[in-house]
């Protein structure tokens, strides 16, 4: 008796959590002192959660069940909704009516059904809606929600590679629009873009990236009707120079993205010469294969207000192009990256250039040691240098670097083979401002690391394949050769705020560093691929400490076995990615993972321990999968209509056709390159 009314009293507190108002156990008891928290205005008590969500969000609601004033004041002060399902959207709906931002790129299939119904439920005060991670619906849902949403504001469509016009109509209702994302509808035409443009005229900030079917008419149409355009991108479109003059003439815009328009031209540039845009601020055309140094040129003129540009992939760099760049005074970032630079094309930069913050040269050929010191010793305001795979520079530009770019928070050299370690002690001794520091694959030593100690700014740090470190460097920063457990524990005690780590491939690691990583309560990435030597019991204190992590990958680590998934099944709800491959489970983990209801993208191949009836099962219980990796040979062994209903929930599967390698194979480490040891 005593355990049925246990059992009835637990089924009232997990309907509080959905239903519009408190259940009668939260009233008051009469003759009961007052809930001390009952008598603080909202104003307070909206603080008290405000910390409470910054320390914990799982924690909202424990709070909402402390009392009465708690759950109501936890149901106003809700402003974002990031359901699990769209069959739980009505109930979050009415729950929380204060909620502003919809979030659904957790629900990998939201039918039209569930938009509608929504609706019903009350979505009025909702002014952002992000369905870029979902499919599903259609023209209809679309109709419903922009019915419901009149001060809808912010609406992302990314990725309906199946909606078109008939939605873009729909899309046209919702007038209040200030942002929107059509990227990837491939079906849109120039007739389903007039729509939105006469409808949406409020538009500020719009992106049809990939929107194959567009043509110039419609670009101009756009530019015709949508005037307080701010941002626009139309990267991979079939644009041509017909667009650009409309473009140019919009009076409002600040960035234009032109991504690998292959339809941009040196005519096309070349025609803008008479037109000037004193708004625009951000210009990227990157990837415009048929434009030339000409052609750059060219516009230059038209952009005096420049702030940031973008070439990169583009065209030959040439003294006489970055000449022009002069006309750009105002000019704080370019970025050239897989440029070839010609003879002195560099080198102009450093006279022709002079307010620049932002340089990124990566894998850009022709950067040598003279060219690169004489940029850098004229550049001396820059704040963030990228030098990546630029193979030919030495410790000649490393010293250069540091003795001229004290202010640096942002220096990425992975690659740079030619520098030495001795070199790269200057780093630490100099750019102590220091943020974020990229030296993968390089000569970097304990003494490095030692120098390295003084940026104490330092929040991102990569050097993984950087052989000559041990344990002795990484206790100077406290911060990933030879790396053992010594290591890393002194990495978890130095950086208890620790949110990302990347071990993968050092195998001397076993239990004892992810105990200690266990502490770090922030840390939502875990990556220890290849390491052997780990067990499910380090993976189970993971899996109780860490309750945030969200992308683990544990691929080839042979001692995790079921063990390991019941615990994350028990603790690690925030789990969204994982990699199970070579492990040693089996189906018992394997369907055991199945309750963590956010689980999006599983890797599961060469599970010797798998059967394609445990394989079935996890499958059809994991509703909110998007992207599934598997074996080529589960293909057949599955019943078809298996893989049907789970595709047709908006699970995309990836079938994986590999020989079973069980060894860690040395040229593993080497495939790591920029993210074999990443700490942030």
């Amino acid at each position: 008796m005593a355990m049925a009314a246990q059992q009835h009293r637990h089924h009232k507190r997990r309907r509080i959590a959905l239903s519009p108002s408190p259940s009668p156990s939260l009233a008051p008891i009469p003759g009961a002192p007052t809930p001390p928290l009952d008598s603080l205005a909202d104003e307070l008590l909206f603080l008290v959660l405000d910390r409470v969500a910054q320390a914990d969000p799982r924690a909202l609601k424990s709070f909402a069940l402390a009392s009465r004033a708690c759950h109501a004041a936890e149901s106003r002060h809700r402003r974002t909704l990031r359901p699990l399902r769209a069959d739980l959207l009505p109930a979050a709906l009415a729950r929380y009516p204060s909620a502003t931002r919809l979030d659904l790129t957790l629900c990998a299939r939201v039918p039209d059904a569930a938009l509608a119904s929504a609706a019903v439920s009350g979505s009025s005060a909702l002014r952002a809606v992000d369905l870029s991670r979902s499919r599903g619906f259609g023209a209809a849902g679309v109709a419903a929600l922009a019915a419901a949403c009149p001060d809808l504001a912010d609406l992302d469509l990314s990725n309906g590679v199946h909606l078109g016009d008939a939605a873009a109509a729909e899309v046209a209702r919702a007038r209040a629009l200030r942002r929107l994302s059509l990227v990837r509808w491939k079906p849109l035409t120039d007739m389903g873009l007039g729509c939105v443009a006469v409808g949406c005229t409020e538009l500020k900030d719009l992106s049809l990236k990939w929107c194959l079917g567009l043509t110039d008419l419609g670009i101009q149409l756009l530019a015709l009707k949508c005037r307080k355009l701010t941002s626009l991108d139309l990267s991979y479109t079939m644009i041509t120079k017909d667009s650009l003059p409309s473009i140019m003439k919009l009076p409002n815009l600040q960035e234009l993205t032109l991504v690998g328009c292959i339809g941009i031209d040196d005519g096309a540039l070349v025609s803008l010469e008479r037109e000037c845009s004193k708004s625009l601020q951000v210009l990227d055309m990157s990837q415009c294969q048929n434009i030339t140094d000409v052609g750059v040129s060219s516009i230059l003129k038209s952009v005096p207000n420049l702030l940031e540009l973008d070439l990169s992939y583009c065209c030959p760099v040439t003294p006489s192009m970055v000449r022009n760049f002069q006309k750009l005074p105002k000019l704080q970032a370019l970025k050239l990256e897989g440029c070839k630079f010609m003879a002195n094309g560099l080198k102009a930069i450093g006279t022709s250039c002079v307010s620049l913050r932002e340089l990124s040269l990566s894998k850009s050929s022709g950067v040598t040691d003279t060219e690169l010191s004489f940029v850098v010793s004229r550049l001396k305001n820059l704040l963030k240098l990228d030098i990546t795979c630029c193979r030919s520079i030495t410790d000649v530009s490393l010293a250069a670097i540091t003795s001229s770019c004290t202010s640096l928070i942002s220096l990425r050299m992975e690659s740079c083979s030619h520098v030495s370690s001795g070199a790269l002690q200057l780093i630490g001794k100099h750019c102590s401002h220091l943020e974020e520091l990229d030296l993968t694959d390089s000569d970097l030593d304990d003494e490095g690391l030692k120098a390295l100690a003084r940026c104490s700014e330092l929040s991102s740090l990569k050097i993984g394949i950087c052989l000559k470190i041990s344990d002795e460097g990484l206790s100077h920063i406290g911060r990933c050769g030879v790396i053992s457990d010594d290591g890393i524990i002194q990495i978890a005690q130095g950086c208890p705020m620790l949110e990302s780590i990347n071990l993968s491939y050092c195998t001397e690691i076993t239990d004892r560093s992810l105990i200690s990583l266990s502490k770090c309560a922030k840390l939502n990435t875990l990556e220890i691929r290849g390491c052997p030597s780990v067990s499910s019991i380090g993976l189970s204190e993971i899996a109780m400490g860490c309750r945030l992590l969200s992308k683990l990958d544990i691929k080839k680590c042979f001692g995790i076995n079921d063990v390991g998934m019941l615990y994350l099944s028990q603790f690690a709800h925030s789990l969204r990615q994982i990699n199970l491959s070579y492990c040693s489970v089996t189906d018992v983990g394997l369907l055991s993972l199945s309750s963590i209801s956010g689980l999006q993208n599983m890797t599961i191949v060469h599970l010797a321990g798998i059967t394609p009836n445990g394989l079935t099962a996890t499958l059809m219980v994991c509703g909110g999968l998007t992207k599934v990796k598997l074996h080529e040979a589960f293909r057949s062994m599955m019943p078809p209509h298996t893989i049907k209903n789970v595709e047709a929930r908006g699970c995309v599967f990836q079938w994986i056709d590999k020989p079973f390698k069980v060894e860690v194979e040395p040229c593993d480490v080497w495939k790591q390159q920029s993210q074999d040891v990443l700490v942030r």
